[in-house]
């Protein structure tokens, strides 16, 4: 995983990750850390970093660029922090990203071909202290500032300067009379800070940068600093990973150890977050489109992600990632670094409330390639037929046409490329055309189409897919939930089928479903994942007793379902006998990505900012500082599902992804009605009903969102999941 997405950022990023390997090899970074003279020098790897081209991905060719933007520029820092580069790259190309955001000049522009080609390298400052006023065309700048990262090799300094009339950034050569450039104690050993003192120092009109503000200074550094945290956070997840496979206690390999194997896939999601958001934040500088909502969020994440993760590396690691011999102290230093000079990240989350609550999202449609557009237009036309129709026609038109899972092969389907899928969920939410619910119906398909025969197939596919018949899920029982090859009911053979008997539980919609999958075991002397079948039971057969069981909120949802001799004809066995859990695990597949979609029990980020507002609470520093961290995640959230589409369009396996934006969204929704609770103080002490307005209505979102984090998988079994699958750690015995 990485902050690019596309086939070309792989390659570019396997590229700097190559170069890193030849040129910054651990011996190389040691060095560095162990000698202080080489933080006031470029590396030894300098000119060959600027001979590739890697100083000037962002920069326009006419000045010497190789003509990229700066999500490209984002994935070749990512992979330079991934291998604690010293030297000041990240510097010098902030500094040219600073120059790019100005107004073009023909100073500007030589400093640009300079920087991209490595004849200088530059530093910036974030920090103030600077002052200047005007003496006829000139700014005369006096005062100090720091830290200035990279300050102590740079040519250039690009430095913000107070006047009366607000704040300007200049452009100063190191050598300009009147500046000292003085080396600080870094905490950073690979790469030094300094102080910048300017006494009466000169600078001409040509070397203030035009239309340039702090808010796009920052924009720009919270993408460049953001992925070099991501790379850091990189480093941590795969070192931590892999030593988790090796590392042997009580003897088996620690990564069994489910504390351990949690700790690396959080690691894991955690990471990716923040390349989500680092990534966004790129295309909204690139564009010049909602800036400080995206670079805001990419701020608020990145860098604390990058420390908590090298927290959590050196945990995994123990005592041995406590010394000095081993380098995660070296990266943590960094990421502290960074975290240090982008700013707090409690500033940056109030600035993403403050947003929020002003009305403002960050709305990003897909980047959709070129040939997007001639099936748009066939898509639109087809979808303008259906409508003008009435509800039962409209419905009749979707599920004929293979509009309600456009993925399916046809008839049942479109057989629709992802592109297609992409385009046809986007033209039926513009002529508000709604597809029917199909609820656990939409698990239920795709296994028919995949295993079902053709009888069956036409039997209930069709229906199905209009939304007519209900269906349950008989899949978990009382010893067998997260662990389902582990069930007990079983079915027996007789003379024209099976007869079912056991127990199943938290069977959501079984009171009212006309037809059911069951999962029962037919071979009681295979192994825990053979010997099970695949079933259609018709919920009205005699011996089915199905019992409502009343949850936390007092609603009827789940039920258990006890089947005593329940028969079932041969015809309605999906798959193979004994066979079935291939089947099952496609239901379950389903049944996780439809989960990790959007669909949510709890509030959701709009309806909490509403009630913050009913509240009057907008001004509440500890309120904005959580809202602002929710809608970080809310935002990120979305931005998992994007990604994985846009890594479908480009022929990527997204894999075990999809237990990503699980765990993250149905968290998410969680964390979402605890603090809209809480915000309600004593009046949370009522349980809402349904006419009782919004307030307390949060009471039994509260409530109902407990099994956001259980149904579909627990969270914990999704940790495994992503621990095994994602990272390669092992698996229990």
């Amino acid at each position: 995983m990485g902050i690019g997405l596309t086939g070309e950022h792989e390659e570019l990023a396997a590229s700097v990750r190559a170069f890193t390997a030849r040129h910054v090899p651990r011996d190389v970074l040691r060095a560095a850390v162990e000698d202080d003279a080489s933080r006031e020098r470029r590396p030894g790897f300098w000119s060959v970093l600027a001979g590739q081209g890697l100083l000037g991905l962002h920069v326009p060719e006419r000045h010497g660029g190789q003509g990229f933007s700066l999500l490209e520029l984002a994935v070749a820092v990512e992979e330079m922090g991934r291998a604690l580069a010293p030297g000041p790259y990240v510097p010098t190309v902030l500094a040219s990203a600073v120059l790019l955001a100005s107004d073009a000049s023909d100073a500007r522009d030589e400093l640009l071909r300079d920087l991209a080609e490595g004849v200088r390298s530059g530093a910036v400052s974030l920090a103030g202290g600077l002052t200047g006023r005007r003496d006829g065309d000139t700014l005369v700048v006096n005062g100090t500032t720091e830290p200035v990262l990279g300050a102590l090799p740079a040519d250039i300094l690009v430095l913000p300067v107070g006047t009366g009339d607000g704040e300007e950034w200049v452009v100063l050569d190191r050598q300009e009379p009147g500046a000292r450039v003085e080396p600080l104690e870094s905490l950073d050993p690979s790469r030094g800070v300094a102080r910048v003192s300017l006494r009466d120092s000169v600078v001409p009109a040509y070397r203030v940068l035009t239309g340039l503000a702090r808010p796009e200074v920052l924009g720009v550094a919270a993408v460049i600093l953001g992925a070099e945290a991501c790379g850091l956070a990189g480093w941590a997840v795969d070192t931590a990973a892999a030593y988790a496979r090796i590392r042997e206690q009580f003897g088996r390999p620690i990564g069994q150890f489910q504390g351990i194997k949690h700790k690396c896939a959080r690691m894991l999601v955690e990471a990716e977050r923040a390349r989500a958001a680092v990534w966004d934040a790129a295309h909204a500088v690139t564009a010049g489109e909602q800036v400080a909502y995206a670079a805001g969020v990419a701020a608020a994440l990145a860098p604390d992600t990058a420390v908590a993760r090298l927290q959590d590396c050196i945990q995994v690691h123990g005592g041995i990632g406590y010394t000095f011999e081993h380098d995660a102290h070296l990266y943590y230093r960094r990421a502290l670094t960074l975290r240090a000079l982008l700013g707090r990240a409690a500033e940056w989350r109030a600035s993403v409330a403050g947003l929020a609550l002003s009305g403002m999202t960050r709305d990003r449609e897909l980047d959709l390639p070129a040939e997007a557009e001639p099936l748009r237009r066939e898509i639109r036309a087809r979808i303008a037929g259906l409508a003008p129709l009435g509800d039962r026609e409209r419905v009749a038109g979707l599920a004929s046409g293979g509009w309600v899972q456009p993925h399916l092969p046809r008839p049942w389907g479109r057989a629709a490329s992802p592109l297609e899928q992409v385009i046809i969920h986007q033209e039926l939410r513009a002529a508000g055309v709604r597809p029917p619910m199909l609820m656990i119906g939409a698990w239920v398909v795709p296994s028919l189409v995949a295993f079902g025969t053709p009888e069956q197939q036409e039997r209930f596919l069709p229906a199905t897919l209009r939304g007519d018949i209900v269906w349950c899920q008989l899949f978990s029982e009382p010893g067998a939930g997260s662990d389902l090859a582990g069930l007990r009911t079983s079915a027996v053979k007789v003379e024209g089928g099976w007869k079912i008997s056991g127990q199943k539980i938290w069977n959501s919609l079984a009171q009212h479903a006309q037809w059911g999958i069951c999962v029962a075991r037919t071979d009681p002397r295979a192994p825990k994942h053979e010997g099970i079948t695949y079933f259609l039971v018709d919920m009205t057969t005699p011996g089915l007793d199905v019992r409502p069981l009343k949850e936390l909120t007092g609603e009827e949802i789940f039920n258990e379902v006890f089947l005593d001799e329940v028969f079932v004809p041969d015809s309605m066995v999906v798959g193979e006998v004994n066979r079935g859990w291939q089947v099952a695990r496609a239901t379950l597949t389903a049944e996780r990505v439809n989960l990790s979609t959007g669909w949510q029990l709890g509030a959701d980020l709009p309806r909490l900012l509403e009630l913050v507002a009913d509240l009057g609470l907008g001004g509440d520093p500890a309120v904005r500082d959580v809202v602002g961290r929710l809608a970080a995640d809310a935002h990120v959230f979305s931005l998992l599902g994007m990604r994985a589409t846009l890594k479908q369009l480009s022929g990527v396996d997204v894999g075990a992804t999809a237990n990503v934006g699980k765990l993250v969204g149905m968290e998410h929704g969680q964390h979402v009605t605890e603090c809209g609770f809480e915000l309600l103080g004593a009046e949370g002490a009522l349980t809402g009903r349904s006419g009782d307005g919004l307030r307390r209505h949060w009471t039994r979102l509260l409530l109902a969102s407990r099994a956001m984090t259980i149904g579909g998988g627990t969270t914990e079994v999704n940790l495994n999941v992503i621990g095994e699958r994602l990272l390669g750690l092992p698996r229990d015995p």
